[in-house]
């Protein structure tokens, strides 16, 4: 009886120290204490792990060629080829394990091999979005060696059987032309239609996500999201901490602890590291002296519209659309935006209900939007033709009037009001000239809270147009391409009419030759 009692009060004490570690151990952790190896782009500080911001653009660089379509072996192999971190083994399981560990989302799962794992939310600094790897784990079948093949297919993996729901396998006829014409089809319900039908609904909007693309994502988003994923000081704390290992390293050769090949290696690996940290400095310096803006974004699409209309044959020879892009281009950008198309039958044929994008995209630009900052093409009877306008929407006054006076350093932009009518869904303009062209249409007020139930009888919006005389205004036609006018300059005053003026502008393409020896 003593011995079952003693035993009992023994199992007791185990279980509540065990209770008692669970719950140390779930508290550490949710404070960023992890208990195991700092993985790469991490280490530990102080107990906690925290970005390591010598290793984390390396993360950042394979989930981004992942992304965009590198396997696993492909991106070990050009690691090796780089010697990434002076290393030339590089493994494709490295690379997985990477892009499988939800720790660089700032999520932790402790005991992920056991029946019960424990998942842990937001208790690290992420060096990913919890978008990118979530769209980084939806690439897994399309990067799988099963999916690799000698034709590019624009919408595989996006397109599923309206019968059955199972993804659609692509093939293709080349005749002896060479020309190449791709079907996708579904092998269980037999069914079978030509990549057309998606290309003709595809084009109803590809041009305006082109636009985007090229506007928003390549040239601003990175630069205003420079600014916080690489803070200036804790770059400035990261270079003295790496001069003070490499004085460690000199020290401990010195006093013999390494061999001079040994000490010649780990010194490189340090100086390398500083280097780099080096010129994220001097990029995030030349970023903040540039103060990009998302009014910046609305301003360029501005800028470009008018450029199509004043200046069509150099728009066109420098603009890239979307003819102009390679299938492998096409592809890539499909997958980048778009999550998956619905289709269904109609009789026996096959037509598109919509296009889903991804939540990652459809986000930050539809916060662009709701914000002021980006607009949307809405279809308006123009008199006796149906056409569309751009359509922005509510800004605050002093807003408005700096993108009108920033417009009027490179053109002649003109303002104007009209009204709306809610029940007639109506406008009425009064243009001073017959021959104008609309830039864009917004709300001089925010309908949306004064107005939620379309109650109102009128809306006033502001109208900035262009007529058929206006000529750009600066010597250097390049200029309306490559660079946007400066809101430092100080030599407009906003008045709504047209103002003589001289020109201060920022690069537009601050990037681009970086990006183009990257690619």
């Amino acid at each position: 009886m003593i011995s079952r009692l003693l035993m009992s009060v023994s199992q007791n004490e185990i279980e509540r120290t065990s209770e008692r570690t669970k719950v140390g151990l779930a508290g550490a952790i949710k404070s960023g204490h992890i208990p195991h190896v700092a993985p790469l782009g991490y280490k530990h500080e102080d107990k906690r792990l925290v970005i390591d911001y010598a290793t984390k653009d390396i993360v950042v660089r394979i989930f981004d060629l992942y992304y965009n379509g590198y396997s696993y072996q492909k991106i070990s192999n050009l690691f090796n080829e780089e010697k990434v971190l002076e290393k030339d083994n590089w493994r494709d399981s490295t690379i997985q394990t990477i892009l499988e560990n939800e720790i660089y989302k700032g999520d932790f799962v402790h005991g992920k091999r056991t029946k019960h794992p424990t998942y842990y939310e937001d208790v690290v600094e992420s060096i990913i979005s919890k978008e990118m790897w979530s769209d980084c784990q939806v690439q897994k079948k399309k990067n799988s060696r099963s999916f690799q093949r000698t034709l590019t297919y624009l919408y595989l993996q996006k397109l599923k059987c309206p019968k059955c729901n199972r993804i659609l396998g692509g093939k293709a006829t080349t005749k002896k032309s060479g020309k190449s014409y791709f079907y996708y089809y579904c092998n269980d319900c037999k069914i079978e239609f030509k990549e057309k039908i998606i290309n003709d609904y595809f084009n109803q909007f590809i041009s305006e996500l082109v636009e985007y693309d090229s506007v928003v994502n390549q040239f601003f988003l990175p630069m205003i999201k420079q600014k916080f994923d690489e803070p200036k000081e804790q770059l400035e704390k990261e270079i003295k901490e790496q001069n003070n290992k490499l004085e460690r390293i000199k020290k401990a050769y010195i006093n013999g602890v390494f061999e001079l090949k040994e000490y010649n290696e780990e010194k490189k690996i340090v100086e390398n590291a500083i280097s780099e940290l080096e010129n994220k400095l001097e990029t995030t310096d030349c970023t903040e002296e540039l103060k990009f803006t998302p009014k910046d974004i609305l301003l360029k699409r501005d800028i470009d519209f008018i450029n199509k209309i004043k200046l069509d044959k150099e728009y066109q020879a420098k603009t890239k659309t979307w003819k102009d892009y390679t299938r492998q281009e096409q592809a890539e950008l499909i997958m980048k935006y778009i999550d998956d198309i619905e289709l269904s039958l109609v009789g026996n044929e096959v037509v598109v209900n919509q296009i889903n994008f991804r939540e990652s995209i459809c986000k930050p630009c539809q916060e662009l939007y709701d914000n002021g900052y980006i607009d949307t093409t809405k279809p308006m009877i123009l008199g006796n033709v149906l056409g569309s306008v751009r359509f922005s929407n509510y800004l605050p006054e002093e807003e408005v009037g700096e993108i009108i006076m920033r417009l009027r350093q490179y053109y002649d932009v003109h303002y104007t009001e009209a009204i709306y009518y809610v029940d007639k869904q109506m406008f009425y303009f009064n243009f001073a000239e017959d021959n104008s062209a609309i830039v864009r249409v917004f709300p001089l007020e925010d309908y949306y809270k004064l107005d939620p139930d379309n109650k109102m009888e009128t809306y006033r919006f502001g109208i900035l147009y262009i007529n058929e005389e206006d000529k750009f205004q600066m010597k250097e036609i390049d200029t309306a391409f490559d660079y946007i006018p400066d809101e430092s300059n100080d030599s407009v005053i906003y008045t709504k009419e047209p103002t003589p003026i001289s020109v201060g502008v920022k690069p537009v393409k601050f990037y681009e030759e970086e990006t183009e020896e990257t690619n």
